[in-house]
């Protein structure tokens, strides 16, 4: 099922070459990495470690919607350590993430609140929801 889109508001677009030993360029050039193997020697970073980069980032503006929704002031200092796990199974691959989110200074469960709701809006949450396994942990 896909969701009907109103208005489309920003278009990221790359272009990579050489798969996970390759390299990675925004159209706009402000991204520009190689990319290596998990778990390499290599030089470069990789699509797991990108992935939960990018959802981190968009989860934090989730928790600004939220708080500012539920009347709660964001921690200034709000992080998260998210882990992507790369996965065997069966004769294929998957992923798995746990997102680790810390807000200091908030009540537990305020801050359970406003990560469950962040979960629902977050556009990457929200892609991977049924697709993979993911824990979502206050720290």
């Amino acid at each position: 099922m896909t969701t009907p889109i109103d208005a489309v508001l920003y278009t990221g677009a790359t272009h990579v070459t050489g798969g996970r030993d390759g390299a990675a360029r925004s159209t706009d050039g402000k991204l520009d990495v190689r990319l290596s193997r998990p778990g390499s020697a290599g030089p470069g970073t990789n699509p797991e470690q990108l992935f939960a980069a990018g959802w981190s980032a968009c989860f934090i503006g989730a928790l600004g919607l939220a708080a500012h929704a539920q009347g709660v002031a964001l921690p200034a200092d709000v992080a998260i350590d998210a882990e992507v796990d790369l996965a065997k199974a069966g004769e294929g691959f998957v992923l798995r993430a746990r997102l680790n989110v810390s807000l200091p200074g908030l009540a537990p469960e305020t801050a359970r609140a406003l990560v469950e709701a962040a979960h629902q809006t977050c556009p990457y949450s929200k892609a991977t929801r049924g697709n993979i396994d993911v824990e979502l942990n206050l720290i």
